[in-house]
């Protein structure tokens, strides 16, 4: 029984899927499934049931679950600690926010924890992110979320004890072009915009969550793309789009845009975590030090 093979149990048993696992460890999915083999030969038992729709644990995998992460923690504090290199934090980061809010968050830990040697990873879905802190891939993530409890947007969370921290609001606007009936409102409700034409990106996108608990079902939702392309359709009058400040801050400083009067609230940056690695030496101290 290998480190190798433990991590990739952990991985597997917290993606349900080889294919899911494979994408966290950024191994092949054949890969993935000789070392769960290998493992179970060494086990002498199995330690999954395998279904159309994923994998569970068998009796025995549950088990060796809370002892392989155990037992990778213990690993990892053992090689920091022989070894004494400087602190290190792989932390995720969705591409939204990687221009405008990570800097800032890696100015704060360079200031803070200067000792500390931060490899920053991109990626542009929420999943892959979470599923790597789940895994073990991530020490920590930032993501966009509600104020309320981790999750609370409406996205799905693996099965992790994951604990988070936020840093900061990020402001929303509800937009359209100059020309938009809705343009030169003065005030407006939910119920006014009944029937309107919400530009929005994939159903897992964040702002696309924050328009949902806006608006509910009074709009109709037309798909676009990313940001760049939503705030482009909603200058040409295409419909409207709730999108990040920062992302409309020159449109509507020029004029191609215009701020629609319902305030949506902001959601915020949030750094998350496993809570059952903190005592990875000066994990704690770090992700807290990268709080404004």
């Amino acid at each position: 029984m290998e480190l190798r093979q433990l991590r990739v149990f952990e991985a597997v048993a917290t993606h349900r899927t080889v294919t899911a696992a494979a994408v966290a460890l950024d191994l092949a999915p054949s890969s993935v499934s000789e070392q769960i083999r290998t493992l179970e030969h060494s086990l002498d038992t199995e330690l999954f049931d395998h279904a159309p729709r994923g994998t569970r644990l068998t009796a025995a995998g549950e088990r060796l679950l809370p002892w392989a992460r155990t037992l990778l923690d213990q690993a990892e504090q053992a090689r920091r600690e022989v070894v004494a290199d400087r602190a290190r934090l792989r932390l995720g980061a969705l591409e939204t926010i990687a221009a405008t809010h990570v800097p800032a968050v890696l100015a704060r830990l360079a200031e803070r924890r200067p000792g500390l040697d931060v490899a920053l990873h991109t990626d542009t879905t929420r999943d892959a992110l979470l599923g790597g802190v789940a895994a073990g891939a991530l020490e920590a993530a930032l993501i966009l979320d509600t104020a309320g409890p981790l999750g609370d947007l409406g996205f799905y969370l693996p099965p992790a004890p994951l604990d988070h921290l936020d840093l900061q609001d990020v402001p929303l606007a509800l937009v359209a072009a100059p020309a938009h009936p809705l343009g030169g409102a003065t005030a407006l409700t939910r119920e006014d915009l009944r029937g309107q034409r919400l530009l929005v990106n994939t159903p897992a996108c964040s702002f696309r969550l924050a328009g949902e608990r806006l608006l509910g079902h009074a709009v109709e939702r037309v798909p676009t793309g990313g940001v760049a392309v939503t705030r482009a359709c909603a200058e040409q009058g295409l419909g409207i789009a709730l999108l990040p400040d920062f992302a409309v801050r020159e449109p509507l400083a020029s004029g191609t845009l215009v701020r629609l009067p319902l305030a949506p609230p902001p959601l915020h940056l949030r750094l998350v975590w496993r809570a059952d690695r903190e005592t990875v030496p000066g994990l704690r101290a770090a992700l807290y030090a990268a709080a404004a």
